[in-house]
C-alpha cells in the first residue's frame, strides 16, 4: 500500500499547545489563522495529510478549483465520474458539491459577439425605440422564418398520461417548406403574418406592401429588421425611399437577438411547429394561421426593461471574460 512521502514528526511544548488550541478555538480571528492553527494540532497529533485535508475541506477546494480551470485527460469537460477519480472523493458528494456550487461541466451556453462598426449606435437606436417610441408612429420588429418543414410523423403521436409524457415518433416525412414572413408591434403585441414558399427579396416586397394596406396612412412606420440580403436589395430600398413615411432600423451583425419578432418565433415554434404533425405544406400553413388568430385575440406586448447602457455594459463585461481565458 503507497503511503507517499512520510511527514516529518512535529513536537509542540505545552505552551504551543495552548495558543494554537485558542486560535483553533477562535470566532473572530481570521479563517485561514485558524485553518493553520488546526493544522498544526492534528499534524502533532499524528493525522495524515489527507486526513487533514479532509476535515478542513480543501479537498472539496481542490476539487471546484480543477473543475474551474482544467480540462480532464481525453476528454472536453468532467463528468462527476471523472472528478470523483481524480479527487478521491465519492461520486455522490461530487454530485452534491456540483449542484452546491451550480457547476456544470456537461453543459455550454453559445454567444457571438458583433464585429459592426456601428454596433453602439444601433443598439441605442433600436432600444431607444422600444423605450422611448415616437409618437404618431408604429413600431414594427419584421423579420422571416425561413424553411419551416412540414414534418409528417410515421406513426401516430401516443397521448399524455398520468405518469408518462406524450410519445412521438423521431422518424417522419417531409412535405415541404414554407416561410413564414412576421411583423411584430413593439405596442400591443399584435402580429401580423404571411406565409410564402420561398424568401427572396420579392417575398418581403409582396409581405411589405400587403403591411402597407394594412397601416393607416397618418402614420409614421419604424422597421426594425436584421442584416439578410433581402432587406437590404436595391428594389426594398427603392421601395421604402419612395414612401417617406417608412424609416428602417438595421440590427448590429449578429444581433438578432435586438429584435422582438425573434421571440415571437421562439413562441409560435414551441407551441404549434416543433411537435406539430403536417400531413402537407397547405396543413402546416393552416396550423400556422389558426396560432396567428387565436395568439392575436389575446396579444399582449413584451416587456423590454433593458437600456442601451446596460445592454453595453453586460457586453463589456463579456469581452472582459474573453480576454481573461488568452494566454
Amino acid at each position: 500500500m503507497r503511503t507517499g512521502r512520510p511527514k516529518p514528526a512535529i513536537t509542540l511544548t505545552a505552551d504551543e499547545q495552548t495558543q494554537l488550541r485558542g486560535l483553533a478555538a477562535s470566532r473572530t480571528l481570521p479563517h485561514a489563522l485558524v485553518a493553520r492553527a488546526r493544522l498544526v494540532l492534528w499534524s502533532a497529533d499524528g493525522q495524515s495529510n489527507s486526513q487533514i485535508a479532509r476535515r478542513l475541506h480543501w479537498t472539496k477546494a481542490a476539487l471546484l478549483k480543477r473543475t474551474l480551470s482544467r480540462k480532464p485527460a481525453g476528454a472536453t469537460q468532467w463528468s462527476v465520474r471523472q472528478a470523483a477519480q481524480a479527487s478521491g472523493i465519492s461520486k455522490s458528494t461530487v454530485h452534491r458539491l456540483f449542484q452546491t456550487f451550480g457547476l456544470q461541466p456537461h453543459r455550454s451556453r453559445s454567444f457571438k459577439l458583433s464585429t459592426d462598426p456601428f454596433f453602439i449606435e444601433k443598439v441605442r437606436d433600436i432600444v431607444g425605440l422600444y423605450l422611448n417610441p415616437p409618437d404618431h408612429a408604429l413600431v414594427l420588429c419584421v423579420d422571416e422564418k425561413s424553411q419551416i418543414q412540414a414534418l409528417n410523423r410515421t406513426q401516430p403521436v401516443l397521448p399524455m398520461g398520468l405518469g408518462y409524457v406524450e410519445g412521438i415518433t423521431h422518424d417522419y416525412v417531409r412535405h415541404g417548406t414554407t416561410t413564414l414572413f412576421a411583423a411584430l408591434d413593439i405596442a400591443t403585441g399584435a402580429v401580423f403574418t404571411e406565409c410564402k414558399p420561398r424568401h427572396r427579396h420579392q417575398e418581403f416586397l409582396s409581405f411589405l406592401r400587403r403591411l402597407d394596406t394594412c397601416i393607416p396612412k397618418e402614420l409614421d412606420v419604424h422597421l426594425i429588421v436584421d442584416n439578410y440580403a433581402t432587406h437590404k436589395h436595391p428594389k426594398v430600398r427603392t421601395w421604402l425611399a419612395q414612401r417617406p413615411r417608412y424609416h428602417i432600423h438595421y440590427t448590429p451583425t449578429y444581433s438578432s437577438w435586438l429584435n422582438q419578432v425573434e421571440r415571437w418565433f421562439g413562441l409560435i415554434t414551441q407551441r404549434a411547429i416543433r411537435r406539430g404533425s403536417f400531413g402537407s405544406v397547405k396543413d402546416l400553413v393552416q396550423k400556422i394561421d389558426d396560432f396567428v388568430q387565436h395568439y392575436n385575440r389575446s396579444h399582449r406586448p413584451f416587456a423590454w426593461t433593458a437600456t442601451a447602457d446596460s445592454i453595453l455594459q453586460k457586453i463589456q463585461r463579456l469581452c472582459s471574460r474573453i480576454s481573461g481565458t488568452r494566454h
